[in-house]
């Protein structure tokens, strides 16, 4: 029944994601300008709910991923009957913790925020842990102890997989190489980005180690190659740099690890524009966006690791339902739930401040490349594809 109701979302998706699905009491048009964006509404899904008020807060629509998610999130929640108040914050810290004391005010019941900054919304979780209303970080950590609990894909486990991605298409256990990789990782202000690069590294670290890796440019330390925001811009702008001063010569690069579709897309734009090797250059990325999954169909990146976020709104829906009814919540939830997805219950893992750790569901990322972008985006629902063998998001 949940993977039905994950692909039933997958395939209703709305096509206007400025303002989310309506049927509510009001509906507030979103701003004209992108990543900015406020939908509130109350759910037809019946009684389940009992008239409580969910608080979501997104990052922002410049990142086509944070679309999917708010949207997922919003018809998950109107489905059972909840009403909902969906935010997107514009990549602006200020403005997301005004928004989330707006919801406060509200008097939501609880909150579920993926936050822009996991280190600046302290007075704002402060003030809803004095409220009262429960804490569901989504998808990126908030280092705040009123944080009740965290739902996410493993993060570490989506830099592993880019990493042995890049091990088995250089085939580094059986060839001496030496091959040149360069390295671009995501927003620092995001807690996600460092478990995504360590991640990765610890599997090429060793390469790196043994001269089977070289990184040309010598760039190698997480706020060094880290890219603000997460902004595409940025990432072909370093990319042109290094490219200019390391491999105008014609030194080929072999592979560049991209922590996300984004800075991939960047990096994508500078070897097409600024690299002078004739090669075909390994590129990773994570997210599954559209103009990425065209650059795999059309072979100039290599896979993307996609993370089912209609999953990780059921997980959310699930959590919060049973927070909201008292129950106790552990890894009983995954069976009682039950979820034909993976998912595991870490008590471990991630911590909000020393000695404190967050109760964590984790669910499982998977590699997508053009081999098996078809059984893994379009079997399933979560894309549909053209006569070209272009995909687009469902809906």
């Amino acid at each position: 029944m949940k993977k039905f109701l994950a692909l039933t979302l997958a395939l209703g998706m709305t096509a206007s994601l400025a303002a989310c699905g309506g049927g509510g009491t009001t509906s507030t048009p979103a701003p004209t300008d992108a990543g900015a964006a406020v939908s509130e509404s109350g759910g037809e899904g019946g009684s389940a709910s009992g008239g409580q008020k969910i608080g979501i807060s997104m990052p922002t629509q410049s990142l086509e991923r944070w679309n999917r998610d708010g949207s997922y999130l919003d018809q998950q929640f109107q489905a059972a009957g909840y009403e909902t108040i969906v935010t997107y914050s514009d990549n602006d810290t200020n403005r997301q913790v005004n928004d989330i004391q707006n919801m406060i005010a509200e008097d939501v019941d609880l909150l579920v925020v993926a936050a822009i900054d996991g280190e600046a919304l302290n007075t704002v979780m402060n003030e809803a842990g004095e409220a009262g209303i429960p804490i569901i970080a989504y998808d990126r950590l908030i280092m705040n102890d009123n944080v009740s609990y965290y739902v996410s894909f493993d993060n570490y486990s989506v830099g592993t997989l880019q990493g042995q991605y890049i091990v088995d298409a250089l085939d580094l256990e059986n060839q001496a190489g030496p091959f040149n990789i360069e390295l671009t990782a995501g927003d620092p202000a995001d807690n996600n980005a460092p478990y995504f690069f360590n991640g990765a590294m610890d599997v090429l670290q060793k390469y790196i180690d043994d001269g089977k890796l070289v990184v040309v440019s010598g760039q190698t330390d997480f706020d060094t190659v880290a890219t603000a925001a997460w902004d595409s811009q940025t990432a072909m702008e370093r990319a042109q740099n290094i490219l200019a001063s390391y491999y105008a010569d014609g030194t080929q690069v072999d592979a560049w690890l991209c922590s996300n579709d984004s800075t991939a897309l960047g990096v994508t734009q500078a070897i097409q524009s600024d690299y002078a090797g004739s090669n075909s250059v390994i590129i990773t990325g994570q997210d599954g966006d559209e103009a990425n999954l065209k650059n795999i169909v059309d072979g100039v990146q290599s896979m993307t690791v996609y993370k089912a976020v209609a999953n990780e709104a059921v997980v959310t829906l699930d959590l919060a339902q049973a927070i909201l009814n008292g129950d106790t919540i552990d890894d009983s939830l995954i069976s009682n739930s039950g979820w034909d997805f993976e998912c595991s219950y870490d008590t471990e893992s991630y911590a909000t401040s020393e000695g404190h750790n967050c109760p964590s569901f984790l669910l499982v990322p998977d590699v997508v490349t053009a081999d098996n972008m078809v059984e893994k985006l379009v079997d399933t629902g979560y894309y549909t594809q053209d006569a070209d063998g272009y995909l687009q998001a469902a809906g």
